[in-house]
């Protein structure tokens, strides 16, 4: 029997769920520090990119593509990066992630830097909608 899919706990705990994209859970990380992105996709049991066959890993690439035009064109970012680490959660998922030079954590990566700060509920919900009508609509 083929195991179900299930988006894994920290993910669940760390994010918001945005939209079903064809393949993967598109996902908002609520630190408002960084605007962040991050796709799941909803295949059990994955947890590298070289898991998925050809198709999804063809679907998985224009998501990625995607998010990553909504979230630079939405925040105006200076730089995103783009990445499917997996230390820490070993369920495959891609952060896209919006860089700005005065950000907290410019020029090094997010991980780890301070305090978390979680959105205002407007901003939040405003942001989630213009990402919803540029990547569902």
């Amino acid at each position: 029997m083929e195991k179900e899919f299930k988006t894994a706990a920290r993910l669940e705990a760390e994010s918001m769920a945005i939209a079903k994209l064809p393949l993967s859970d598109l996902r908002l990380n609520t630190d408002a520090r960084f605007p962040w992105l991050i796709l799941v996709p909803r295949r059990p049991a994955v947890e590298e990119i070289i898991d998925l066959n050809a198709a999804d890993r063809a679907v998985l690439f224009d998501e990625i593509v995607r998010a990553s035009n909504s979230l630079k064109a939405i925040s105006g970012c200076e730089k995103l990066n783009v990445a499917a680490l997996g230390n820490m959660v070993r369920q495959l998922h891609v952060h896209v992630i919006a860089r700005f030079t005065d950000d907290p954590a410019w020029p090094g990566p997010v991980w780890g830097v301070g305090e978390a700060v979680a959105y205002d509920p407007p901003v939040r919900d405003k942001l989630i909608a213009r990402i919803r009508e540029d990547l569902v609509s």
